[in-house]
């Protein structure tokens, strides 16, 4: 098929691709005609979906996303906004893990959830890597704490603002402040070429961590990991990342091993209104 098709027959003309469309790359020549891209418009496409998705025939398709490929829409599964917000108020961060290991399938089906969020111009930028050797993960601990040790050396003053001396104190007695002792990490990078990259990663880590209890695990951001990523030579190594990209969010996953009974109060919400 071309890049875009319209199944004139199934058409009502009633302008929704038209005015959703977020690049407006449609037109009606009329009223009774069905609508055609302008010229240019396959080039200016993000292929985000959103004519697809408004059509209520199924009249409209284009190269990558058709009708027969969407998901369906089921109002029945939308959480109420009580549910929405005890779904956000539920989210701990899990610092005490059971030692087991998550099957990769579950795994793969809750990335796949998280990826369905947005991304700035519909890049898709997001990639993921999945430390899930438990031992991986202690051995790329330890390149993290021999870069605290060099920033205790090297950057005295930025390490005591970060506590380092405190964190390599623990994990030298046999604790883990750094990975928690979690059995997997999961880290979101992006080209460096992606202009929104750094959100973009961020946005579908969130999405992961809220969705996480409903696969029965537990995440913790991973943040000194996720420096140690940026500036240690010895773990960038190791992670082997593809050339020209760059860590941009890291997690810890695993099942938790405590179970909370209830969700404290945060502090008033900060809001300005213009």
């Amino acid at each position: 098929m071309s890049f875009f098709s319209i199944d004139a027959e199934k058409c009502v003309k009633d302008g929704l691709c038209v005015m959703d469309c977020p690049m407006s790359i449609f037109q009606m020549p009329d009223k009774n005609s069905a609508p055609v891209p302008v010229p240019g418009g396959e080039e200016m496409c993000i292929k985000c979906g959103h004519c697809v998705s408004i059509c209520p025939t199924g009249a409209i398709a284009i190269e990558s996303v058709s009708p027969e490929k969407c998901y369906e829409i089921k109002p029945e599964l939308v959480p109420s906004q009580e549910q929405m917000e005890h779904i956000i108020r539920y989210r701990r961060s899990i610092r005490v893990y059971k030692n087991e290991s998550v099957e990769k399938e579950k795994i793969d089906s809750i990335l796949k959830a998280a990826s369905a969020g947005q991304t700035g111009h519909n890049s898709r930028s997001v990639h993921w890597l999945v430390i899930h050797d438990t031992e991986k993960v202690r051995e790329l601990t330890g390149m993290v704490a021999d870069w605290m040790r060099y920033m205790i050396k090297e950057q005295p003053d930025l390490s005591a603002q970060l506590h380092l001396d405190m964190v390599v104190a623990g994990y030298e007695m046999g604790m883990d402040p750094i990975c928690r002792k979690a059995p997997h990490l999961v880290v979101a990078y992006a080209p460096k070429s992606a202009p929104t990259g750094a959100i973009d990663c961020a946005t579908a880590m969130a999405y992961l961590e809220l969705s996480a209890p409903s696969w029965g695990l537990g995440t913790c951001w991973a943040g000194f990991f996720n420096i140690a990523s940026t500036f240690w030579p010895p773990l960038q190594k190791a992670l082997d990342l593809p050339k020209g990209c760059q860590i941009h969010a890291s997690v810890m996953l695993g099942i938790p091993k405590l179970k909370y009974r209830r969700m404290p109060p945060r502090d008033d919400v900060k809001i300005a209104w213009k």
